[in-house]
């Protein structure tokens, strides 16, 4: 028996076997929590680097998270140092399609400088068309159906469209059979009827996306796959990574396969035990397709697990395997039994947080000193159910706080910074001008910004096109008067356009964005945590630095 490099003896066998794999045969790595799922995909790039010489810049690693992709970034950095990590393509769908898209949109027609739409500028852009819809027919509802289309649904139902790759056409002539064969809709989903009624509201949005050149998470993968159809030489790939199959939909899974190409040179990492993105229409049942397309697919299994006890590992198994269409794999544990995990049942939820604050002061009182309150902490599946729960705590005399942070990009001063880098990169992009024509406050007020809207739908031009013409006084000024309020708004723009157009990085243009706005003053006027906030933007200062040297 030939002896292991010495960077590999610390693996246990599955993991060896799934790293020094042949490269050349399609691998799925089924590994449960807990298995060192992680360091067996970080160990298997390095080894094709370093052994089969592989170069870095022809593998695509795809994380399932940003924060998975630093982590896998970090893990490559100490193995095959950062000159070779950072040439990896790596980053999750949506990222890596972005960029990509960025470099050769214009073969499928996808201007470069795209802005993207966040779900809270698509639930406005599908709020208003639903509004027009109704203003106009009275009802957005088809024929003499009436339907309770939210903007929320709708978007919820648009992006399940996109990514099983229908688009309105395709959706609708799917409805129309599904409604002629009288199909019986299962228990959940959406009613064929109100799905013929979402089909004027997905085209419509296609339309305003169109309009303003942008475009939305799931329009990154939809024509990431037509990029990759027309121009398959846009990524020199060797092998692909892709971490967290199990919760990869039809789309990504399309994505996964024109990357591997005909050789079929791809290692995926995945647990069907541990697929909860359904929701969110990932598809199980790509580990089943993928030994389809790729019939030479080879399965290893990580079933020792280092995290868990004995206990909670017999509990899971318990539960999980009750499902019986799973592969049959199981989890085993060198630490000991441990405790057993309790299940109790409670009449509604205030008796459950009274249960909860009983059991806490219970176990704090047994153990003599020796646990603290901030030993314990309890989990909930969205902050609304904490409110019994404080108010049990608080009567029994037990201190708590309510861990809820806010994602970065989704704060009001980050957000309010990446609108002006979006407009000053696409000044198509009109949800960016509703956001912050205002911000600084420039006494514009709804009235102007719904008059403005309506000169920029009547004319079929962008808002801020509008606004600079208002500005320059090439068109007759709208009612309440624009003109004098949007000067420093249109100056700032174009000042830092210049800029941008002249090679100012990111991070340089930021600051200049702060300054010309006295961005920390209007802070300070209108956030009492302002401090904080202005961290955060120096925070971005910092992030946007970190992404021009990588």
């Amino acid at each position: 028996m030939n002896e292991r490099p010495k960077h590999l003896r610390n693996l246990n066998d599955a993991q060896y076997a799934a790293v020094t794999h042949d490269p050349n045969v399609p691998l799925q790595i089924l590994a449960g929590p807990g298995s060192g799922k992680t360091r067996t995909l970080t160990y298997r790039i390095a080894h094709l680097i370093d052994i089969h010489g592989v170069p870095p810049s022809r593998i695509v690693a795809v994380t399932f998270t940003n924060k998975a992709a630093s982590e896998l970034r970090v893990r490559l950095d100490a193995l095959i140092g950062q000159a070779s990590s950072s040439s990896l393509i790596l980053g999750t769908f949506h990222s890596i399609c972005g960029r990509l898209l960025r470099k050769y949109g214009s073969a499928i027609q996808i201007p470069t400088n795209f802005s993207i739409c966040d779900a809270d500028e698509s639930k406005k852009i599908i709020n208003r068309i639903l509004k027009d819809i109704i203003a106009t027919s009275g009802s957005h509802a088809s024929g003499n159906q009436k339907s309770e289309l939210k903007d929320s649904i709708a978007l919820e139902l648009i992006s399940k469209a996109k990514t099983k790759g229908l688009n309105p056409e395709e959706l609708e002539a799917k409805v129309r059979r599904d409604i002629q064969a009288n199909v019986t809709v299962p228990k959940g989903e959406t009613s064929p009827h109100v799905m013929l009624q979402l089909v004027p509201v997905y085209s419509q949005y296609i339309d305003e996306c169109k309009r303003h050149n942008a475009l939305d998470f799931d329009d990154l993968l939809a024509y990431g796959v037509k990029l990759l159809k027309a121009r398959p030489d846009c990524v020199d790939c060797q092998h692909v990574f892709v971490d967290e199959f199990q919760d990869t939909n039809t789309v990504q899974f399309e994505l996964m396969a024109k990357l591997a190409g005909k050789n079929g040179n791809v290692s995926i990492v995945g647990d069907p035990d541990q697929s909860i993105y359904g929701w969110r229409s990932a598809e199980i049942e790509n580990l089943r397709r993928m030994i389809t397309i790729f019939p030479l697919t080879k399965q290893v299994f990580l079933e020792d697990n280092y995290r868990s006890t004995g206990a909670i590992l017999a509990a899971s198994i318990a539960i999980i395997s009750e499902d019986s269409n799973r592969p049959p794999k199981t989890l085993r544990t060198s630490h000991p039994f441990g405790f057993v995990p309790t299940l109790g049942g409670c009449a509604d939820e205030r008796e459950e947080a009274a249960c909860i604050a009983d059991e806490i002061k219970r176990l704090k009182t047994l153990s003599g000193g020796m646990l603290k309150w901030s030993d314990f902490a309890v989990l909930l599946r969205f902050n609304a159910l904490s409110r019994n729960l404080e108010q049990a705590l608080q009567k029994e005399g037990i201190p708590s706080r309510v861990l809820a942070g806010q994602k970065f990009f989704d704060r009001v001063e980050v957000k309010d910074l990446l609108a002006y880098l979006q407009l000053i990169d696409n000044p198509e992009f009109d949800p960016a001008v509703l956001r912050i024509i205002n911000v600084p406050k420039r006494n514009i007020g709804n009235k102007s910004i719904e008059e403005l809207q309506k000169r920029a739908r009547h004319k079929k031009e962008p808002m801020m096109r509008i606004v600079e013409r208002i500005v320059d006084g090439r068109i007759p000024d709208i009612s309440p008067p624009l003109q004098s309020k949007a000067k420093g708004f249109v100056h700032s723009l174009r000042k830092l356009r210049k800029f941008s157009q002249e090679g100012m990085s990111v991070s340089c243009l930021i600051q200049e964005l702060v300054t010309e706005l006295n961005y920390a003053e209007h802070l300070k006027k209108t956030q009492q945590d302002w401090e904080t906030r202005w961290e955060n933007v120096r925070e971005l200062i910092t992030f946007a630095t970190e992404g021009t040297s990588t």
